[in-house]
């Protein structure tokens, strides 16, 4: 596909996998881009396409310093620019200072409040069962005594999960755990509790496989009309069983989309959106397990014919260009190389893949996070790092490591 107007710089706030892929979209059509990470090696800060690396970090404790950068970098930039988040608190962070920012910027721009209820794993619960959207069954205790009192209401096995994910990671924690029983639970809470910050939930186990959790990636416009959508499923996740999408393959799913366009509609949601289903065979419901009002790293698996994604679209409505029309890649796979050769390795020790299934699964994989021949870098940088790693946990398993 062409663009009609180029002329729009972008400016992507966190250039991680997604911010990469971001780059990669835009930037072969000639748009200019502009990238804003704490890290200076962030994959799309190394990116051919990112014209100019701004290393500042985000601290929810004193977002005006980043403030105060965006405001600098689009008074340089001097004409208006895109601007796209790629992070849950960052998406916040534009929400929260929409004012200022526009002084520069344009962005989708959802009603006080929104963005924050679709993170938050506990303001989404109460968002799609007032609107009548299927979610597994889910708690919200605040302190140890409330898990204990809340155990003659739960199966085992269930999920124990951060109601705000990114949050337990930021302290070395998993996001999520499978907990098969009372006492691994109250284990389980207690050490990934974080006292004084109640960010713990009890969410209701749906079994199955991993090729059961369905992805809608799409953008909606001012009136939450969506003017481009896609399904899918993952096929592997990292980490296994718990985590997003290693390989996943782009089919679509008519029960999906209609439950995902409907429920924006209602609550009036503008931009793009990741958000994850999980098909449950007990009662043959799709339930939400979480929303991204965000773009998603995965997005790239979700891919027109004429090669249209989510970013394109939200660049052509933005700047006034028309849609054309779209017609989803069926079959099309994509995946995360490292993420995905580490993933594989943990499914076939458990005995869930064997070396052959791994082989066929690559079938239809049309594009990589990583690898790109136009724009070469930020593979090797991974690849690199990759190799690093795999020497330092040789080296640890012989005993030779040296301890940092």
């Amino acid at each position: 596909m062409q663009f009609q107007n180029t002329a729009m710089p972008v400016v992507v706030v966190n250039c991680k996998l997604g911010g990469l892929a971001i780059m990669r979209s835009l930037g072969a059509h000639g748009i200019t881009l502009y990238g804003v990470d704490a890290d200076p090696n962030a994959p799309g800060m190394l990116s051919r396409y990112c014209k100019r690396r701004i290393v500042q970090s985000f601290d929810e404790d004193f977002p005006e310093r980043l403030l105060a950068a965006l405001l600098r970098v689009g008074e340089e930039i001097g004409t208006t620019s895109l601007l796209i988040p790629t992070s849950d608190e960052t998406t916040v962070f534009v929400m929260d200072h929409a004012m200022a920012l526009s002084r520069w910027y344009i962005f989708p721009k959802n009603e006080p409040g929104l963005v924050q209820k679709l993170i938050s794993k506990k303001g989404m619960y109460e968002l799609v069962t007032r609107h009548g959207v299927p979610t597994p069954f889910t708690l919200f205790p605040e302190r140890l005594d409330e898990v204990e009192a809340a155990l003659p209401q739960v199966k085992f096995p269930l999920m124990l999960k951060g109601i705000y994910g990114n949050r337990l990671q930021a302290r070395n924690k998993k996001k999520m755990v499978v907990v098969n029983s009372a006492k691994e639970l109250m284990e389980q809470y207690q050490e990934m509790d974080e006292p004084g910050f109640p960010n713990l939930m009890l969410q209701e186990y749906i079994p199955g496989r991993d090729d059961q959790i369905f992805i809608f990636n799409g953008y909606f416009n001012q009136a939450s009309d969506c003017l481009i959508g896609f399904t899918g499923f993952k096929i592997r996740q990292a980490p296994i069983h718990v985590g997003c999408a290693s390989l996943g393959e782009c089919r679509w799913n008519e029960t999906v989309a209609k439950i995902t366009t409907d429920f924006m509609k209602d609550i009036g949601y503008r931009g793009i959106l990741d958000i994850g289903y999980r098909y449950d065979p007990r009662d043959g419901r799709y339930k939400v397990l979480d929303i991204n009002p965000r773009v998603g790293q995965a997005f790239r698996l979700f891919v027109a014919e004429n090669d249209m994604d989510v970013v394109k679209a939200l660049y052509l409505d933005l700047t006034g260009q028309r849609q054309p029309m779209v017609i989803p890649r069926e079959g099309r796979r994509w995946l995360i190389e490292d993420f995905d050769l580490v993933s594989s390795l943990h499914y076939h020790q458990e005995g869930t893949l064997t070396f052959r299934e791994w082989l066929r699964s690559f079938k239809g994989v049309q594009e990589g996070a990583w690898f790109n021949w136009k724009d070469p870098y930020p593979f090797v940088k991974m690849v690199k790092d990759l190799l690093k790693r795999a020497v330092y946990w040789n080296l640890k398993w012989l005993g030779l490591a040296k301890s940092s």
